[in-house]
């Protein structure tokens, strides 16, 4: 008698994660794409050949049994082998045509990364980018994305990148909002402030304003680094920003120096299985190139105060806005 488990095919192993990931058939129908008399079917034979029961039928949907687990579990690893052997092929294959996908944030993006890409893309015309914004990791792995572009400390092991710059933070406000009405006599932390909050609260200058400005200074709070930077070009208070977005920002003008306990790192990630792939291989090259000629705006070193204002340091390494008569 044969073993029961060669007679599964890769489409019952899609069937099992399926409906264990969605808890009941309609929706792992419309996942794959069939119909759902075609997935409870499916599901009986298996377990049928099998001899086990892989999912609990209750009136709240199906719950998978240990058997289902590790069913569950060889579908993963399965799926990994399937994309990760697909996409080496492809990448030798393809070289610099296909499809690239690329996550980054809203910050990096705005102004340092799309003439980047824009320049990345007049040399390769054959390939067609895909921009993913948002903070929240995606599963490189199983092809959710090809290169991430991310500020981070603690790259994750299992991928492959490198480090390209040390990314510094400094204060802004908006240029139209520096001169005061009265005498300049307020220290920067007296001011309104724009801060961050939601998803970005485990950012250094959350933790580094939280502690140094009073509550009832903070006039506005955002999830968004692009955000923050919009909201102090438009008046609503000073704050933080990466260097790279502030000095690049027309509106903005830097208000102090650069603080070196919010310094953050810049990497380039992909998965090891796609890094030598000819469109991966050349846009990371491309980026490190191009970023090697920003690094004095990237540390910080290119920005300067506006030319109708300038910020001196008090002795008690306060900072004093100071406004220049026309």
């Amino acid at each position: 008698m044969s073993d029961p488990i060669s007679k599964l095919s890769w489409d019952d192993l899609r069937i099992i994660r399926a409906v264990g990931k969605s808890g009941a058939l309609a929706p792992a129908a419309k996942m794959l794409g069939v119909n759902t008399s075609t997935i409870a079917r499916r599901l009986s034979k298996v377990e049928e050949i099998l001899g086990v029961t892989l999912f609990d039928r209750r009136r709240t949907g199906y719950v998978t049994t240990a058997q289902g687990e590790e069913l569950i579990a060889l579908a993963e690893r399965v799926e990994l082998d399937v994309v990760s052997v697909a996409r080496r092929v492809s990448g030798h294959v393809q070289g610099h045509i296909g499809d690239l996908r690329i996550t980054t944030s809203d910050s990096l993006l705005l102004h340092f990364l799309t003439p980047m890409i824009a320049d990345f893309k007049a040399r390769n015309p054959a390939i067609r980018v895909e921009v993913i914004v948002g903070n929240s990791p995606l599963n490189l792995a199983r092809g959710e994305t090809d290169i991430a572009v991310r500020a981070t400390e603690m790259p994750p092991e299992n991928l492959f990148g490198r480090k390209v710059a040390n990314i510094a933070w400094a204060p802004y406000a908006g240029s139209l909002n520096l001169v005061l009405s009265s005498p300049a006599t307020d220290t920067l932390h007296d001011r309104q402030w724009v801060s961050y909050g939601g998803k970005l609260s485990g950012l250094k200058a959350f933790s580094f304003v939280e502690k140094r400005v009073d509550h009832d200074k903070i006039a506005y709070r955002t999830d968004s680094v692009a955000g923050a930077a919009a909201a102090i070009a438009a008046g609503l208070g000073v704050g933080y920003l990466p260097c790279m977005l502030g000095d690049l920002s027309p509106d903005l003008v830097r208000v102090g120096a650069v603080e070196p306990e919010l310094n953050d790192e810049l990497w380039l990630l992909t998965h090891p299985d796609i890094r030598k792939s000819g469109r991966v291989y050349a846009f990371m090259t491309h980026c490190i190139e191009a970023i090697s000629k920003h690094r004095d705006l990237i540390e910080g070193r290119r920005g300067t105060t506006s030319g109708q204002s300038s910020v001196a340091k008090l002795s008690s390494g306060s900072l004093l806005f100071r406004t220049a008569l026309p």
